[in-house]
């Protein structure tokens, strides 16, 4: 069995969020790191991998990013992957999901994955569509929000969230599976793991090497454009009650809550 894993570089949790209003994308310009929801599909593929119940031949990071996105494959391949793919090509800047997930299915095509993995969601533009528009290309099932994995030969005993409770899917191999972060606990690498992945391999394509056709990635080959970006409105301040006569500040608490329909 191949699994590949798809994983994205993103802003760092600790820096704020901005929007460059020149080409209205997210600002990229902080410090960056690996999606910490795809740390959990990673270690889903770990998990298969050292289960024992199947023979994984090797676990393959696959990223579409700029040049600084090796930095996350680097911690992808510490975390356990074999090798890493970076796809990275001027050409793609500005893609839009329908985009990125034509150009990552062809990367995929040529893999050959028997068991496609990614996060739920990215930390940045928070797409939780990824996983189906992939599988749409690659004509293969998908699952989404899997909170357990069991895998047997030639398929998955997946267990999903759904609005009321939870699923419990069977889905024949090869299959694309977005994991939630309830999955598992993502590992620690180890300083071992972490100077040992620079000598890993990675291979780092363009659009032409994977056969990507260019009219159909980046702004002119994407699907939903942005047209304006609005800040949220400011948040009112907040009525503060100061308690001079308990009774009184209790019948003011009782009576703005009333007002509001918020007592049963």
């Amino acid at each position: 069995m191949k699994i590949c894993v798809l994983v994205k570089e993103v802003p760092d949790a600790a820096v704020e969020k901005r929007i460059d209003q020149s080409s209205k994308r997210i600002d990229r310009s902080g410090e960056k790191n690996l999606n910490p929801f795809d740390t959990h599909a990673i270690e889903a593929a770990m998990q298969v991998k050292e289960g024992g119940v199947v023979d994984v031949e090797e676990v393959v990071a696959v990223t579409m990013g700029p040049e600084s996105a090796f930095r996350a494959l680097h911690k992808a391949v510490s975390l356990g992957a074999d090798r890493s793919i970076h796809l990275t090509d001027d050409a793609l800047a500005g893609s839009d999901c329908c985009a990125t997930g034509y150009a990552l299915a062809k990367i995929l095509e040529e893999e050959s994955p028997d068991l496609v993995l990614l996060g739920q969601q990215s930390d940045d533009g928070e797409c939780y569509t990824m996983g189906a528009i992939v599988a749409d290309h690659l004509r293969m099932p998908s699952l989404t929000q899997v909170i357990k994995m069991d895998v047997e030969e030639g398929k998955l005993r997946c267990e999903r969230q759904a609005e009321y409770g939870y699923d419990t899917v069977e889905i024949q191999l090869p299959a694309v599976i977005s994991v939630g972060d309830a999955i598992n606990e993502p590992r620690y690498p180890s300083l071992k793991a972490i100077m040992g992945a620079k000598k890993k391999q990675l291979d780092t394509k363009g659009i032409a090497d994977a056969g990507i056709e260019a009219d159909r990635v980046g702004e002119g080959g994407s699907r939903t454009s942005v047209l304006s970006i609005n800040p949220p409105p400011a948040k009112q301040a907040g009525e503060i009650i100061e308690d001079e006569d308990t009774n009184e500040t209790v019948g003011k608490i009782v009576s703005w809550l009333e007002e509001r329909k918020l007592l049963a």
